[in-house]
């Protein structure tokens, strides 16, 4: 559902995207407005399904979850059984942070985070057993560049 976003939304979504555990005061202010104003336009966001599930960004190597690994996945297998299969496969795999289908040669990307190679191996080993798939490359990231869920408003 297309929403119809102001520039005044624009900020406010920013300033959330930055922090969103700022206080509508510190919000408002930043954007040049009042505190009811905003938290109206906030809620309007909220209901239009602009502004999802609030969460918090947690370190994941100060918690041990020092392995990140992009993992591409070839299938020759299309068929809608197959998929819900997979499907279900990678939601019940907290490793998992993201799954994509895409075009062209590879048929799926995985980020997936875990502590280390061995706890690679535990998955993959585990992915394996209940799907079938052509082909598997794992990428080993060795440093984060950039992240951010931020969008460019």
């Amino acid at each position: 559902m297309m929403v119809r976003i102001d520039e005044v939304d624009r900020k406010i979504l920013a300033e959330l995207q930055q922090d969103a555990s700022r206080s509508l005061d510190d919000i408002a202010k930043a954007v040049g407005s009042s505190k009811t104003p905003v938290w109206n336009r906030i809620r309007k966001l909220r209901e239009a399904g602009v502004i999802g599930a609030q969460t918090v960004a947690l370190d994941a190597e100060a918690l041990g979850f020092e392995a990140c690994f992009f993992v591409l996945i070839r299938t020759s297998e299309h068929e809608a059984a197959w998929q819900r299969a997979f499907l279900k496969a990678l939601q019940e795999r907290p490793e998992v942070q993201e799954a994509h289908r895409l075009a062209g040669d590879i048929d799926y990307i995985l980020k997936v985070r875990v502590k280390n190679a061995r706890a690679y191996d535990a998955f993959y080993q585990a992915l394996i057993s209940e799907v079938r798939v052509h082909n598997v490359t794992a990428l080993l990231s060795m440093e984060e560049i950039k992240s951010t869920t931020a969008l460019p408003l």
